[in-house]
Order: structure tokens, then sequence, then C-alpha cells
């Protein structure tokens, strides 16, 4: 087989025959790769002949298409008179996304996704996707400071052993009135894959699209309070708090499966009380406001319990909706207590291959995972194990499958953070069978996936954060940031690349981002400033060089850090100190956003998660603790002095310094 036809063929597709880990570095995909990939996306490579046809026949259909299957307009953007590439004469007619009323081609557009038709004089008829987008994204605050936190992780006196949706709405309570804050970020509260373990990780979900109950605050439920089986709701919750001990006093880690087994049977007892009038209104509203996809789930979720899916579909429904509206009441929480934005929640780059996302629907490649290839953190590269979006699928439902997503997600959010927000461009595929370093790139139609992603937040008036962290071409930062779109920019990461090397001075910092010290995936800054992540990755084997040379190049990194911190004025000495000193940086930059790592607050060593493991550690078990790694619950934490100071100085730094001052050269 002639690799150029092949070449040619793949290209056409989009999918990548060689890729770039850096600038002056070109790396081939393996044939079988892409031969694979193609597969996967309906196109046939058996034999040489197959491959020279095919390639032909792509060609000549690229070229007689009157339209692009996808058109993007921008309002406020010129528009030119009809569609490009058209030949003269053609007819052109656009059809209103929800009523078919026939709509003028021009500047005046709706925004919305449209119906487009093409009828050219030689009788060629051409559809797509008309995609009318506002020129950005919902605008940031000027200056806003805000928590991140991983929910399940922080317990108060009322949780039955995991972190609820009451717990987050007094989080944001306590966090905008006492210390001014904007928003607070939590991890993906997708629904789950049951299991036994379930899998912990909120990155790997059955469903992006519906939330998981067991995030419930039970004793808020209306029918709570008239519930005839009280006996029995006391006795669960009593055992809700037998769980909750076990954690924080005694060092059990956190068990969803447990904690969902007692609200589960609650959610039971519940579910069988009369609802009023009203309740039962706003309940069958929902229901068919959330159609189909939702009844696909409710069965789903069923049948994956063992239960008979047309009798226990509506409880699952139910589920759905309680969880939805205690999701609503923490954003509406977070508003009252004066937050610009609320409450940040965080899309997961995929879904697991099993859950209910992605069974049954054509939309995903389930031979395939995503992941990513070998660069200077992992040299084997990484297979997350989620089935990616077929380009060609989404193009075929005009983006639909990702505008519902999006929705559902965004109707109780302030804002939303996209993982790996490169994923909008591209994605690195990897076949089953084939090692992560031997996968490839499939590309995206980025800008109308954007679109369709600025065209939601608009009309939920919410902002949209992208985690843009590790390899990204720079056409997708640009492509972002025109569009409105913030970055992340994590502290220990934001070097003089194209200088020095050295840390980024803070006026040389983009302004269009969220900036924190570090993530749910890095050390707590404790841990970073004593080296303790070192000794915990050398303790488990994880080091791939001499543990000597680890600890001298970490101990290296922090001391020009704390030298940089110095050379500005910032007090290092201590701990605290130093941890204030680096959230004092972060207010000397330009960025809108300025995000406070919970755990920081109290000097918690443990990272939430540690990449590259899955047994040797407890990944997404952790409660919060104290610096001696004594758990904390949210009344104790929220009294904390240390959390306090360093939550008074965020605040008091965010007020006085809305712009970098003119700090001297790092």
């Amino acid at each position: 087989m002639q690799m150029d036809d092949l070449a040619r063929l793949a290209a056409l597709h989009g999918v990548a025959t060689a890729f770039q880990p850096a600038a002056d570095v070109t790396v081939p995909v393996p044939e079988a790769t892409v031969k694979a990939v193609l597969g996967l996306l309906g196109v046939i490579t058996d034999d040489a002949e197959s491959v020279r046809a095919q390639a032909a026949d792509a060609v000549r259909e690229a070229a007689g298409r009157l339209l692009p299957r996808t058109v993007v307009l921008w309002q406020g953007e010129p528009v030119p008179p009809e569609p490009a590439g058209l030949p003269p004469g053609t007819r052109v007619r656009v059809a209103a996304e929800e009523t078919g009323e026939e709509l003028a081609w021009g500047p005046a557009l709706p925004l919305g996704v449209h119906r487009l038709t093409a009828e050219a004089p030689d009788g060629r008829t051409g559809r797509a996707a008309l995609i009318v987008a506002p020129p950005r994204a919902p605008a940031a605050p000027a200056r806003a400071h805000g928590l991140l936190v991983q929910l399940y992780s922080l317990l108060s006196e009322r949780s039955w052993g995991m972190g609820d949706l009451g717990d987050l709405a007094d989080l944001a309570d306590w966090a905008g009135r006492t210390h001014g804050a904007g928003f607070i970020q939590v991890n993906p509260l997708h629904a789950a894959v049951p299991g036994s373990p379930t899998d912990p990780s909120p990155y790997r979900p059955s469903s992006r699209r519906f939330p998981d109950p067991v995030y419930l605050r039970i004793e808020d439920v209306p029918e709570y309070a008239d519930c005839p089986g009280r006996r029995a709701l006391d006795g669960l919750a009593a055992r809700g708090g037998e769980l909750r001990r076990q954690v924080l006093e005694k060092g059990a880690l956190i068990d969803r499966d447990a904690v969902w087994e007692l609200k589960r049977q609650a959610l039971e007892l519940l579910y069988a009380v009369p609802r009023t009038p009203e309740r039962e209104a706003a309940y069958a509203a929902f229901r068919a406001e959330q159609g189909g996809p939702l009844d696909v789930h409710a069965a789903w979720c069923a049948a994956h319990a063992g239960e008979d899916p047309e009798e226990r579909r509506d409880f699952h429904r139910w589920l759905v909706w309680l969880t939805e509206a205690q999701l609503a009441a923490a954003q509406r929480a977070a508003r009252e207590a004066g937050m610009t934005v609320g409450i940040v929640h965080d899309l997961a780059v995929g879904v697991h291959p099993q859950g209910s996302d992605a069974s049954g629907t054509p939309h995903y490649a389930g031979d395939a995972s995503v992941g990513a290839p070998p660069d200077a953190f992992n040299a084997r590269g990484q297979d997350w194990g989620l089935p990616p979006w077929r380009p060609d699928r989404l193009e075929e439902a005009a983006y639909e499958p990702f505008r519902a997503l999006l929705r559902g997600v965004f109707r109780y959010a302030g804002a939303l953070r996209i993982d790996h927000v490169m994923g909008l461009f591209r994605l690195w595929w990897i076949p089953r069978e084939a090692l992560p370093a031997e996968g490839t790139y499939v590309s995206y139609d980025g800008e109308a996936m954007l679109a369709v992603l600025v065209l939601e937040a608009h009309r939920a008036g919410a902002l949209v954060i992208g985690e843009d962290l590790g390899t990204v071409e720079p056409r997708v930062r640009e492509a972002l940031a025109r569009r409105g779109v913030l970055g992340t920019s994590v502290l220990w990461f934001e070097r003089d690349w194209s200088g020095s090397g050295g840390p980024l001075d803070p006026g040389a910092w983009r302004a269009d981002c969220l900036a924190t010290v570090t993530t749910h995936d890095l050390p707590p800054t404790a841990a970073k400033l004593a080296g303790g992540h070192v000794e915990l990755r050398d303790r488990l084997g994880l080091l791939t060089r001499p543990a000597e040379a680890e600890r001298a190049e970490d101990a290296a990194d922090t001391a020009e850090w704390l030298e940089v911190l110095d050379g500005l004025g910032l007090d290092t000495k201590g701990e605290e100190a130093a941890v204030r000193a680096l959230y004092g940086f972060l207010l000397r930059t330009p960025a809108r956003l300025v995000g406070v790592w919970l755990p920081d607050a109290v000097g918690d060593r443990r990272p939430q998660n540690l990449p590259g493991t899955w047994d040797q550690y407890p990944n997404w078990r952790l409660p919060v603790a104290d610096d001696g790694g004594r758990p904390l619950t949210l009344e104790a934490l929220t009294a904390s002095p240390r959390a306090n100071a360093l939550l008074s100085a965020v605040r008091e730094g965010v007020h006085t310094r809305t712009a970098p001052p003119g700090a001297r050269p790092v």
C-alpha cells in the first residue's frame, strides 16, 4: 500500500499520520494505527486498491459539495453576501432552529443552530448546520478570587460519610459572606458507574449529562419532613453519622459505595411519600423538558442496579430531578452570599465506555479510548479509558449531543471548567489493544465546537474556563482567547520559556485565566514546599530516576521560587507565610480569577489524586485534613485561624491590587 494514498485518505478524515511533541520533532504514526482509526470512522482500509479508491471518492465528494457540513457565523462580525464557494444563482434558505421559520441570510440571523440549504442551478443541493454564536462567551468579573475543592472530601457534621450539596451551599455561604469569594470550583459531579467497588474517579463518569445523586443532602429533600418512616430515616442518618466518624476520627477512607447504600435506602422511603400538587407539577415539567435522554439514562441506571428498567425507571428520573434541584439551590446560595460567579462546575473530558452516555449511542467510538502521547511528564503516554466522540457523527447530528450536554450542566452553573479543553480541536485516539504511545490525533471542527460552547454559555450567562495545561497548539489558545474562554495558569508551570527559563514575571502573566498555585493532580503547596511529594512517590516506587536527583531538582525549583518571592518583598519565613506569599504572587499577576486550593488553607499535605497510581494510593477518597493529617469537618475548617488568615490575605490582595503593581523584574 502506498502511504501517500493512506495519508491522503487519513487527512480527509482528520486522522494524523504524524505528530509533533516539540517544535523541532516529528514522530510518524504507525500505519496500523492510522488504518485502525480510519476503520473506527467507517473507512475500509483492507487493501491498497480500496484505500486508493476511497481517497479518490472522498476528494470528489469534498470538491462536489455545495456546503461544508457545518457553517459558523459569529454575531457582530462581517457576514458574506452568501455562504462561500457557491456558484452564481444558487438559492440559499435558512430554517430557524426551533420553529422552522424561514430566515434571511445575513447579519440579522438570530443566535442558534439553524438548518442551511443551498440549491444550485445545476440541480445539486447541499445541507449544513448553521451555528450563529455570540462573538465571545460571557466576560469574567474584573477580579475575583475563590476556592477549589473536591466536594466529596469536605465533610460537615451533617454529612453521611462524604461531602454533599448541603455542604457545598454552606461552604459558599461562608466563603462569600466572610471572605468575599466570587466562586467555588468543584470536581465533576457527574453520575458515576455503579460497581463493587465503584470507580472513585470523578473524571470517568457514567454520564456527563446527568448528576450523581450520591451528593444529595437527604434531610433537604422536601418529602423528608412528611415521611411516615421517620424512625427508619433517623436510623439511616445515624448510620451515616457513623460513616462520617469513621472517616473523621478513625482514619477510614471515604467509602462512596457505603454512603450510596444508605442514601439509596433513605431515598426509597422518600420516593414513596406522596408529593404535593405543586411538586408533582414541577416534576412532570422536568420530565417533559428532559425527554428521551433522561428516560434512557434512568433505564440504564435501573438495569445496572439489577432492577427492572420499566418498573424502576421513574425512581431514577426522580433522583436526577432531586439532585438538579439541590445543585440549583447551591448556586442560589452562592449568589445570595455575594459571589459574582458562584459554583464553577467541572466537565470531564469523557465518559466510561460502559456508562449510560456511551451505551447504545452512535456518537462515541467504542473501540478506541482517549489519552495523551508521550511527553516530558510521561514517556509512555497515557490511556484514560474514555471513548472519544466521533467527529463525523457529531457533524451529522448538528452537534446536538454536545449541545444537550452543555445545556444540562449550565442549568446550575455560574461557570464551567472544560477539562482538557484542547479536546474541542483534537483528541489522542488509542485503538483497542494498542499502547498509549501508538495512538494518533483525530481532529474535530474546532470552530464549530467552540461556537456551540460559546452559544450555550451565552444562553446560560455563565463563564467558561478551559483547562489548557500541557501541550497546546498556539492556534488553540489564540482561538479560545478570541472567544472569551479563560485559560488555566498554574504557578509552578509558569516560566519564561522563551528567555531565562526562570519563573515568569507576574506582570507577564495572561489576564484571561484562572490562576492557581496547585491542582487536584499536583502536590498541595505545603507538601511541595517541604518536598514531601518526592518522598511519597519514592515510597510508592514511582520515580523514574534516583531519588537524590529528584530531591535536588525539586529543592532547587522551590528555592528559586522562594527567592523570587523574597525579591518581591513577600514574607516567606515559615510554611504558613510561604503559602500566603505564593498566593500573594498570584495577586500580583493580572489574572481575572485567582483560585485557592482549599486544602492549602489548612496545610493539608496529601494530594487528592496521584497520577500514575491505581491501588497504590487512595485517589479521590481522602478527606481534607490539617497539617498533621487529622481530617477536618467543614465547621472546623471555617473556624481555622490558618484558613481565615490565608483567605483574608487573598481578599485584601484582590481589593488592593486590581492590576499587577510595578514590581521589579523577576
